[in-house]
């Protein structure tokens, strides 16, 4: 028996901004929440300030990032703040405690508090410094709607998604930064545009590719041990840029076949998005029969009691495979 169904809506377009595949509604205005941060980090590089601060790939990796603040994450983050003459203090991001369980453990049983390093944006976060020192201005209130930064990243969005975001509906996303609507087939759009960045200007299309390389090179660094996103790209590769948000948001990019991906599940259910996604993958041919075989339990993944019994599945309506 089914207990529980997750609706939504999937929109794939091609980097021509032409929908290839539509299932439900895909015109309606969403918030993209962290699913766009490879698009938000498109700002860290055009605007001159990672070649100015020698941002390593590593570090825009962390900007595309929602991690789970294991300790290399915290580490990188907290050396990217010094090397721009930062230190956690200047994150606006909020504390909030590691992901993973040990990591947790470990932070409780050394009597250490969670800081903003371990908020799970706070490379994101650090990629907002770094622009705003490069830019000369104040790196207080960087997260205000009105900051010179945050209306830096509206003008690259816009242009990526084709809208006018300075009259979007908007919002607070969870670590602070104004959340912008979008419909979901825009978003599918910039998705695409980053598997394909072939018709970008240069500047745009140097970023683009660097920002694809650092997510297919770190997949650990964008999200963190075990997590869908990692164990997808480990495998793939430099095949899909992906990136899953709050409330049921995922993205991807598809370089070999030039597609961009946008789901959103209505009732925000995560474990719905990455399933739906992994279809999605599967349908188009990212990820072979071979693999997909070897990532069941990633793909169509168990439900399991305290006992650690297996009492149920997540799997896709077979619509979603056809």
């Amino acid at each position: 028996m089914v207990e529980s169904r997750h609706r939504g809506a999937i929109a794939i377009v091609d980097s021509l901004g032409s929908l290839v595949l539509g299932i439900g509604a895909v015109g309606v205005e969403i918030f993209p929440r962290s699913a766009i941060k490879p698009l938000q980090a498109l700002l860290l590089i055009e605007s001159g300030a990672a070649d100015r601060f020698d941002i390593i790939p590593e570090e825009i990796a962390l900007a595309c990032a929602s991690h789970t603040a294991e300790p290399r994450h915290v580490s990188l983050v907290e050396r990217w703040l010094t090397k721009i003459g930062c230190s956690a203090a200047d994150l606006e991001c909020g504390a909030e405690p590691p992901r993973t369980p040990e990591s947790f453990r470990d932070m409780l049983r050394e009597g250490r508090k969670p800081t903003p390093l371990h908020n799970n944006c706070s490379g994101k976060h650090a990629g907002f410094l770094t622009v705003a020192k490069h830019l000369g201005v104040s790196t207080r209130g960087y997260i205000e709607f009105g900051h010179p930064v945050q209306q830096y990243l509206r003008k690259i969005l816009s242009e990526v998604f084709e809208t006018d975001l300075e009259r979007a509906p908007r919002g607070t996303d969870g670590c602070g930064i104004p959340v912008l609507a979008a419909r979901l087939d825009r978003l599918a759009h910039g998705m695409a545009r980053l598997a394909d960045p072939s018709r970008e200007l240069s500047k745009r299309q140097a970023a683009m590719v660097r920002i694809g390389k650092a997510m297919a090179a770190h997949p650990f660094l964008v999200a963190g041990s075990g997590r869908f996103t990692t164990v997808l790209t480990e495998v793939t590769k430099d095949r899909v840029f992906m990136k899953g948000g709050a409330e049921g948001v995922f993205c991807a990019a598809l370089p070999q076949q030039k597609l961009g991906i946008a789901i959103k599940i209505d009732d925000g259910a995560g474990s719905a998005a990455e399933v739906a996604m992994g279809a999605m993958l599967r349908r188009f041919g990212t990820i072979s029969e071979a693999e997909a075989a070897n990532l069941a339990g990633v793909l169509e993944p168990k439900v399991f009691n305290w006992a650690r019994a297996a009492v149920g599945q997540i799997r896709p309506a077979e619509d979603l495979k056809s």
